[in-house]
Order: C-alpha cells, then sequence, then structure tokens
C-alpha cells in the first residue's frame, strides 16, 4: 500500500468545503490535541462493520442507516440519543422480519456535525455572514461572532462523539436494545395510530413468531442485545486525518471517529483531496452518488477506493429524487454490476427531494421519500442486482419538518415544530410508517 498522506499533501489537492480559519496557529493545536486522543471506535469493530456490509452486497443482510442530517452539541442528551436509538431499533426489527435476514444498524450519529453548503455565505435581510456549515465548525446564530469558523469547535465534536458512543453503547448492552421490549414498542404504535392498521397484520405475525419462540424455550443472545455502528460525512480534513490511526495489528491506517465514513455528493471528485484520503484508509466506506454521476463515475470510484474489489469495502449511496432515480440509477447498476464490481447499493431517498414550502421552510413529500425507495427497489428487481438497505434523515421526537405521511402534515404544519437546523428529517411517526412500507417491498421480493 502507498504511504498514507500527510495533511499538507491533502491540502495540495484543494479539498472542497473546507472552512477558512482565521488563525492557522489554532487550527495547528486542535489538530495536534486530537491526534492524542484515545480512539472512539476500534479498528476490529470496523473490520466487523465490513464482513456484514459484504453479507449486504450479496443480498444475505439489509442495511439501515438513519440519524439526524446534521447533530448538535445542544442536542447530545441521554433523551435525545435514546429516542433515536429507539425508533431506529424499531424500525429494524420491522425490517428483519420482513426481509428474514439480518439488518444491518448504523447511526448517522456520533460525528455528523459538518454539512457541507451550496454557498460560502448567507445574506439575510441585507446583511451577509459565512454560512452555518454544522456545529464543528460555527455556531446557526445569525451574528458575526457565532458565524466565524473555530477550530476548538473539533474538539468538542470528539467530546460529544465519545458521549454520545458511551451512551448507545450503554443502551444496546444494557437490556434497552432487547427484541421482545421494542416489539411491544412497535406494537404501541399500531394501536395509539389509527392510520396505522395496514401494518397490523405484520406486527401481529412478528407477536406469533415471537410466542413460538418463547413456548420453546428460545433465549439467545440476540434476544437482548445488538450491534450498533456509528457513521458520518467525513467532510472536515484537519478533524478526520487527526482521527485516523495506525492499527497496531495489521499497521494500516483507521479513521478512528466512526466505523463507517462516506464522501459527499460535492467532495467526490475522482482527482480530489477527499476521495485520495478515502483510498487510504481501511474502513468500510461510502459515496453519495446524485443525478450527475454518470456509470463510469462510479466505475472509477470503485477502482480508486477499492483496487482490490473487497467485498464490503465500498457503498454506493444514491440520491437521485424521486423523479429521477429510475432512469438515473439504472445505467449505473447495470454497468458496476456488468464489470463485477463488489459494492453495496443503499437508498439515501432523503436528499433529491428537497424542496421550500410556500411558507419559506425547507421540507420533503413523505410520499417522494417512498416514492425514491420504491425506484430504488424496482431498478434493483429489474436488473436482477441487490437493494442493499437504506439510509433515513429522521429524529424520534415528533417534530414537523416533512409533509405528509399518516399525520397527514401540510405546509401549515410546519411551523409547529421545525428544529433541524439544517435538513429537514422524518419524524418518530413518519420512520416507523417507512419502515412498514420498506418492509412491504422487500416481502414482494
Amino acid at each position: 500500500m502507498s504511504t498514507f498522506p500527510s495533511l499538507q499533501q491533502l491540502h495540495d489537492l484543494k479539498p472542497l468545503q473546507q472552512p477558512t480559519y482565521p488563525d492557522s496557529g489554532a487550527v495547528q493545536a486542535t489538530v495536534d490535541r486530537l491526534r492524542g486522543l484515545p480512539p472512539l471506535v476500534f479498528a476490529g469493530e470496523c473490520d466487523a462493520l465490513k464482513a456484514k456490509l459484504a453479507a449486504v452486497s450479496r443480498g444475505e443482510a439489509f442495511l439501515l442507516q438513519g440519524g439526524d442530517c446534521a447533530e448538535t452539541f445542544a442536542e447530545v442528551t441521554a433523551d435525545n440519543v435514546r429516542n433515536k436509538l429507539r425508533v431506529l431499533l424499531q424500525m429494524a426489527v420491522v425490517l428483519t422480519y420482513a426481509g428474514s435476514m439480518p439488518v444491518v444498524k448504523l447511526g448517522r450519529l456520533a460525528g455528523q456535525y459538518a454539512k457541507p453548503r451550496s454557498s460560502d455565505l448567507e445574506t439575510r435581510d441585507g446583511v451577509t455572514l459565512p454560512a452555518y456549515r454544522g456545529d464543528a465548525v460555527n455556531a446557526f446564530e445569525f451574528t458575526p461572532e457565532a458565524r466565524i469558523p473555530d477550530p476548538g469547535r473539533m474538539l468538542d465534536v470528539y467530546n460529544n462523539s465519545a458521549a454520545t458512543l458511551n451512551l448507545v453503547r450503554a443502551f444496546v448492552t444494557g437490556g434497552y436494545a432487547d427484541l421482545r421490549q421494542v416489539h411491544a414498542w412497535n406494537n404501541d404504535f399500531i394501536r395509539e395510530s389509527p392510520f396505522a392498521q395496514r401494518y397490523e397484520q405484520m406486527a401481529t405475525e412478528i407477536d406469533r413468531a415471537l410466542e413460538f419462540m418463547k413456548a420453546i424455550g428460545a433465549n439467545p443472545d440476540e434476544f437482548r442485545g445488538v450491534d450498533f455502528y456509528s457513521s458520518h460525512e467525513a467532510l472536515l480534513m484537519e478533524y478526520e486525518h487527526a482521527m485516523t490511526r495506525i492499527d497496531s495489528r495489521t499497521d494500516k491506517p483507521y479513521n478512528v471517529s466512526g466505523h463507517f465514513v462516506w464522501i459527499g455528493e460535492r467532495t467526490r471528485q475522482l482527482d480530489g483531496a477527499h476521495v485520495e484520503y478515502f483510498s487510504h484508509i481501511q474502513n468500510p466506506i461510502g459515496v453519495k452518488l446524485g443525478p450527475t454521476a454518470t456509470a463510469d463515475d462510479a466505475l472509477g470510484l470503485a477502482a480508486k477506493l477499492n483496487p482490490d474489489n473487497e467485498p464490503g469495502r465500498l457503498t454506493f449511496i444514491t440520491r437521485f429524487g424521486a423523479e429521477k432515480i429510475r432512469e438515473g440509477l439504472a445505467p449505473l447498476v447495470e454497468k458496476v454490476s456488468a464489470e463485477g464490481v463488489s459494492v453495496a447499493w443503499i437508498s439515501d431517498p432523503m436528499h433529491g427531494n428537497t424542496f421550500t414550502s410556500s411558507n419559506g421552510y425547507k421540507t420533503r413529500r413523505f410520499d417522494d421519500v417512498i416514492d425514491e425507495v420504491q425506484g430504488f427497489f424496482d431498478v434493483h428487481r429489474s436488473l436482477g442486482t441487490v437493494p442493499g438497505g437504506v439510509l433515513v434523515e429522521m429524529t424520534g421526537d415528533d417534530v414537523t419538518e416533512c409533509i405528509g405521511g399518516g399525520e397527514e402534515l401540510d405546509e401549515a404544519s410546519l411551523a409547529h415544530r421545525y428544529e433541524s437546523v439544517v435538513d429537514p428529517r422524518l419524524n418518530r411517526v413518519q420512520s416507523l410508517e417507512l419502515a412498514y412500507l420498506v418492509a412491504e417491498m422487500l416481502r414482494r421480493g
């Protein structure tokens, strides 16, 4: 393997979507401090996830990835982390039963603090300031002081990610993730939601399966806990490079800020700094592919990022939008499959379906989200390839950020509880609805 690039070598490639810090000395001090901190995740955990993603690519498992568009430091509380985890576990139970296969649970959390933006600047009422790039870079408040990029925030990212991972590990090993309890929550959802009657039959079937297991005395460890992994877009070059360690077992570099990291649609240039960095780390990795991606782009990325064609190493996360998914995705999947490339295909039905409502809120229609997932399944079924999973921006709270769904949220409803600082998320009820609808797609084969 070629020598791991220095931070300066990566900067020579002019990485995109990076903040402009006013004090280079403070940046260096922060990077030096990060390099000396303990890992947030371990190489062996990353390898275990890679093996599970290899199963996803073969159609032997399904990936559920979910969490915030952009985490904030203020929301790192036990209640918020528990609520997100609870909904993800509820979704996973439904998908596991419907698909008759393991569901790999991957949180979009414990590191999702930096966001790419379409413009470096934001203007309000004639005042122009640097854009908010996530709590990893600056603050959301629209003041000159808040919007100055602060490298010290990268240390806050580390500390808040550590706190989140500690909470998640405690929950998933301490009985909170017990399968029977999680299914009981789903039954509560069915009983309390008049629009959820269509999902009642599946819930009843799961009940019977669990009663059968109880009757024969089965109580495996898998009932009482789950494997849960963290992921984020590895955007900030200083932070990600500083959080890269050489594993003592293999003498190879791993990004120890998260189990799974991905390259965004705006930073996937084949000759760019992010692709170069990702080509060296050993984590399982992803790349977002949107409407501008071609089959040759996908093949070039696969050759650069996974030259040995290692199963589980590379995941393509598609984000075309409901109107473009069927026509746009098919040529990519067909050519990549024909070339024998080992990759897991995952649907991100959120980012391609964003629009601004008539009352000024950035939002998404639930029906568009579902239609994109259905289009993703349709393409793979028609080609005989594997629809490997879904990535959902969601929260465990009852926010009002996406319109539609069984609650029939309309544009006027958005003002009631719109809390996202960047992109709109599915709320608790919409997330569970999505899980049941995707479960029906899995069942139809």
